[in-house]
């Protein structure tokens, strides 16, 4: 039965269909071959129930807020900011860029986003310093995955919906990982700078970084509003998402004055059309757990794979490589509703907290954004430059390596994600 329904469902995507027709038409044959006594509406009932949680409300908030902040000059503002105080460090263009990507994170809560939104501004700067363009184009995709991380993460916010986990805590748990990943990646920047001699810049005088602060001090309020609110408990996620959009009207339309008020209407439009897409995907990936369930899937994949006592390590490798895999070839919100709930009952009669299981996802699945053969960052990265896909790739291989070094660090070190947690308690 659980064969039947894999295999139509690789033969759909080798014949083309879209992930959305594949799961939709999975779910219906599995029903209809399956499970006769069950009406076949039920289906459409798993889709609302999908996408009733007031969670999910945090998903459009979150990525109008995104939009704005990106047709605004939030990312340069923020890069100039960071380059006057590590720029003149070895590496330290690259160390500004990959801070940036994490503080646009904070922002954004989208890979791609970050990748348009600080790829374009520093390129160029990056390209000017000695860096080769293969490179400076695997470090802005990796840096973006911080965005992953940094909340508000939409990935995030699809796990807590799907795995029941608080996403205040998943936003709190990511900051760990984050700041451990960054790490890895200035003493990376440093080195590489040596080896390559990258020339360093002059350091920035007090008065310039000042100056720069200033600049940028309106954009720091997103993370303050985000995290301070859910951290405080003024706010629940979904109400801090919508602060955020009210607050980037504020800074760009006023403060700024880098956006009009007539254009609004088209980056709502533009926003709307992407959540519809994540709603309809969220909706059918209801359905399409439901079905798992009711099939046993779960209970099956222990008993075959993990064996009948699997333990905690297994379990999280298991985790990792099938999440690491999958992200490759599908894209992440399809990845996350189709396979944690599997993982999601064995890890909690395991006795893994579900927060660090997501903060393993929610990295694996960062990750695969930015791996070969599909990962979306590359393509966006390849559109936005007009490079090929090649190119792009070629320098991936130690910035994919460091951040598969911190997901076995983060399954190995619960606290590296928990300590924050653990304090809200």
């Amino acid at each position: 039965m659980v064969f039947s329904l894999l295999a139509i469902m690789v033969v759909l995507l080798l014949l083309g269909f879209p992930m959305i027709m594949t799961m939709l038409f999975s779910t219906l044959y599995y029903m209809l071959t399956f499970m006769p006594d069950v009406k076949i509406f039920t289906v459409v009932q798993q889709m609302v129930l999908g996408v009733q949680s007031p969670v999910l409300m945090a998903i459009p908030m979150f990525m109008l807020a995104a939009d704005i902040m990106c047709t605004g000059h939030t990312s340069n503002r923020l890069l100039d900011f960071v380059e006057r105080f590590v720029g003149h460090l070895p590496g330290g263009m690259a160390t500004t860029t990959s801070v940036t990507c994490a503080l646009f994170g904070s922002i954004s809560g989208s890979t791609q986003a970050t990748v348009v939104a600080v790829g374009r501004p520093v390129r160029k700067k990056l390209l000017e310093r000695g860096y080769n363009d293969s490179e400076v184009m695997a470090l802005i995709i990796n840096s973006s995955n911080l965005a992953y991380l940094i909340p508000p993460s939409l990935g995030m916010v699809v796990y807590g919906v799907a795995s029941g986990a608080s996403i205040g805590k998943l936003f709190v748990a990511g900051l760990g990982p984050a700041v451990v990943i960054l790490i890895m990646f200035g003493i990376y920047c440093a080195i590489y700078a040596k080896v390559k001699k990258i020339p360093r810049i002059a350091k920035a005088t007090w008065a310039q970084r000042w100056e720069a602060t200033k600049n940028s001090l309106f954009a720091f309020g997103f993370p303050l509003i985000i995290m301070g609110g859910i951290y405080t408990g003024i706010f629940s996620p979904t109400e801090a998402a919508a602060v955020s959009v009210l607050y980037a009207l504020i800074v760009e339309v006023f403060i700024y004055k880098s956006i009009k008020i007539r254009d609004i209407y088209r980056i709502a439009l533009s926003t709307g059309i992407i959540t519809t897409v994540v709603f309809i995907l969220v909706a059918v990936g209801g359905a399409f757990s439901w079905v798992i369930s009711y099939a046993r899937v779960p209970q099956m994949f222990t008993e075959s794979i993990l064996g009948s006592d699997p333990s905690v390590f297994m379990i999280l490798l298991v985790v990792n490589i099938l999440f690491f895999i999958s992200c490759m070839f599908v894209e992440a919100v399809v990845v996350i509703l189709i396979l944690t709930p599997i993982f999601v009952p064995i890890a909690v009669a395991a006795g893994i907290d579900l927060v660090h299981l997501g903060i393993i996802i929610t990295l694996q699945v960062a990750i695969g954004s930015g791996t070969p053969p599909f990962g979306t960052s590359i393509f966006t990265c390849s559109a936005i430059f007009d490079k090929p896909f090649l190119t792009v790739i070629k320098n991936e291989g130690p910035y994919i390596a460091m951040l598969l070094v911190a997901c076995l660090l983060i399954s190995a070190f619960p606290e590296i994600s928990l300590f924050l947690v653990n304090l809200m308690r």
